[in-house]
């Protein structure tokens, strides 16, 4: 899913990102705490993110309110990662410049040798984060473009749904 997150000033960024669980509490996702869209969460935590199915014609939106997930939920997600993958959130950090990609790769080798023979823990600054929706709209491509668009709202009471022109 492709989700915008924005500083405390404003200043917006998107980025791919793998949603790694939807249920009635909201969509999950992983990443590096101090990544860029980690402290742009940490200093303003509202996002929005897009799934599209081009092959469908259908587009989801969704904005709401990020909070981070447990240590439990982030140990648990991280523990099923392949250990090259876990491995690679240990090296990197994410978003920071670096001289070039052999630093990166030195780090990583350090770390394998490390956890040769054991399991690579969850670093402290990677985890969890669950987006929480208090505004959802669908999009159905349709000929000539008229799309069909309904937005829902979350009410005090449930959602309310509007029909939107396209």
């Amino acid at each position: 899913m492709a989700l915008a997150t924005a500083t405390r000033t404003g200043r917006p960024s998107a980025r791919f990102v793998l949603l790694r669980g939807l249920d009635d509490r909201g969509l999950a996702f992983f990443t590096n705490y101090t990544s860029r869209k980690g402290v742009e969460l940490s200093g303003n935590p509202r996002a929005a993110a897009i799934l599209y199915w081009q092959a469908l014609g259908v587009q989801v939106r969704v904005e709401g309110r990020v909070t981070k997930l447990s240590a439990e939920d982030s140990d648990r997600y991280f523990a099923s990662r392949p250990r090259q993958a876990r491995l690679a959130a240990a090296a990197s950090n994410q978003s920071r410049a670096i001289r070039d990609r052999s630093v990166l790769l030195a780090r990583y080798r350090v770390l394998a040798r490390r956890y040769a023979r054991r399991e690579v823990p969850r670093p402290a600054h990677w985890g969890g984060y669950r987006l929480k929706p208090d505004a959802i709209e669908f999009w159905r491509s349709r000929p000539y473009r008229l799309h069909d668009r309904v937005r829902y709202v979350r009410a005090a009471q449930g959602w309310k749904a509007v029909r939107l022109a396209p």
